[in-house]
């Protein structure tokens, strides 16, 4: 099932998530309509703040890229209560989007290697170490569980030049191809 995607301004998206347990209810189900949900945004993460719940799971599909990146193809995973465990002080600079933050790309900072702990479906626990652009997308997905987004880590300037994009945004005058619930 496709599910709307709540954009900047949803106070979801700035909480801290909480971990859940294995008995949480129809969990598989609700990856399932993450998953489905990210690839009709066109989108190769989704964090489960960004369809309003406030819990520590994630998706990511990086199948997208692979025309361009083909080592970037397999790399398919569903997070659930993900713990970041180290990250490289080493720092690559990348655009970013955001499928909560419609119509705004900006270069973004982030760390080139991590090391996170996380469950998968089964809760099953895995340790991942991750480098470059699959790096940056665990991340970028991380911090929305963190109550974090991609335009906080903009410089200062960068974000007051933002700022009425962000309130168009907030007040719903923005264009999507998906479903999209604003604040």
């Amino acid at each position: 099932m496709i599910l709307p995607i709540f954009t900047y301004g949803n106070a979801v998206l700035r909480k801290i998530a909480e971990p859940i347990t294995i008995d949480y209810p129809k969990i598989n189900e609700l990856i399932d309509n993450m998953f489905d949900t990210m690839y009709h945004a066109e989108g190769v993460g989704l964090a489960a703040p960004q369809i309003g719940l406030p819990i520590r799971v994630l998706v990511i599909d990086l199948f997208p890229l692979k025309e361009d990146n083909p080592e970037l193809g397999d790399f398919k995973v569903a997070m659930i209560n993900p713990q970041m465990l180290e990250m490289s002080e080493d720092e690559v600079t990348g655009e970013e989007g955001c499928l909560s933050v419609p119509g705004i790309h900006e270069s973004v900072s982030r760390a080139l290697k991590i090391k996170i702990k996380y469950f998968d479906t089964a809760f099953n626990e895995h340790i991942g170490v991750f480098e470059g652009y699959k790096a940056r997308v665990v991340q970028h997905e991380y911090d929305h569980l963190e109550g974090n987004l991609f335009t906080d880590k903009v410089s200062p300037i960068r974000r007051q030049l933002l700022k009425s994009k962000l309130t168009n945004i907030v007040k719903g005058k923005t264009s999507t191809s998906y479903k999209i619930k604003v604040a």
